[in-house]
């Protein structure tokens, strides 16, 4: 695809992604991408599916990396790559921020004061597992 990006329409389910595998590789050959990105775990098995069944040599022809690190993604026979997300600093994050909104705080409405921040950004981190390689292309 020489660097562009393509978006297919899907959703959280196994089906949505099986439906956005089947519109990939509905495109020509020279079209389909070397990478794909869901929008969860879930999603990412019905993309696995569907490229595997088709003979799709995952990760050789595609990278496949979706988004939860879910026990589901770290099964041996998915074994996954995926965006995982650091639960407990957002849980803490938001019960902090919560509690502070209650009792009036300026901790509830900003993340720091002074700096006038609203928005803490809290990084996800990438766990590499078997669905990814470098582009054979």
């Amino acid at each position: 695809m020489g660097g562009q990006a393509l978006v297919v329409p899907g959703g959280p389910s196994e089906d949505d992604g099986a439906d956005a595998a089947r519109a990939l590789l509905d495109l020509p050959a020279a079209r389909r991408p070397t990478a794909v990105t869901v929008f969860n775990d879930r999603c990412a098995t019905g993309v696995l599916d569907v490229l595997r069944g088709a003979g799709v040599a995952v990760p050789d022809a595609v990278s496949v990396v979706g988004f939860d690190d879910s026990r589901l993604a770290r099964l041996s026979h998915v074994d996954l790559t995926t965006i995982a997300q650091d639960a407990a600093a957002l849980t803490e994050l938001a019960v902090t921020r919560a509690v502070a909104r209650i009792e009036g705080t300026a901790a509830g409405h900003l993340v720091d004061a002074a700096a006038g921040e609203r928005e803490q950004v809290v990084a996800p981190r990438l766990v590499v597992r078997g669905t990814t390689a470098p582009p054979a292309r």
